[in-house]
């Protein structure tokens, strides 16, 4: 993902998608900054393409962002104003990827531990369903 910069802003997914997460946003800015009225077919194919991969990177990104803010003692109803999303979607999300965490083996051990996920479930009073 940390592919040395085009000489070009690119106009395929693919190519914006092998941009660092946070070159994305400035990239996806300033294009949007420089725009000029009537933009030509690669003006608005970049502009497709960076927003594209931004989205796709932000909903890869937000659960473990989501995770953080539950092991500060964030309340589900305090990120779903954070987020815009309702309770449900976030849990739903949340634990979609705790589940795949918490099974991940890297070295020998899970990528988030999952005493750490239960004790979170408990404290938002939810019973372990897995």
């Amino acid at each position: 993902m940390n592919r040395a910069r085009q000489a070009e802003p690119p106009v395929r997914f693919a190519d914006a998608e092998e941009i660092n997460p946070f070159q994305l946003l400035l990239d996806l800015h300033g294009h949007a900054v420089a725009r000029t009225p009537g933009p030509g077919l690669d003006d608005v194919l970049t502009e497709l393409a960076l927003s594209a991969a931004v989205v796709s990177w932000w909903t890869r990104w937000q659960p473990l962002m989501i995770h953080t803010a539950l092991q500060a003692g964030a309340g589900l109803t305090d990120i779903a104003k954070a987020t815009g999303l309702d309770a449900s979607d976030v849990l739903r999300r949340w634990r979609r990827w705790a589940d795949v965490q918490t099974r991940l083996d890297i070295g020998g051990r899970p990528s988030t531990d999952p005493i750490e996920v239960r004790a979170i479930e408990r404290r938002l009073g939810l019973g372990v369903v897995r």
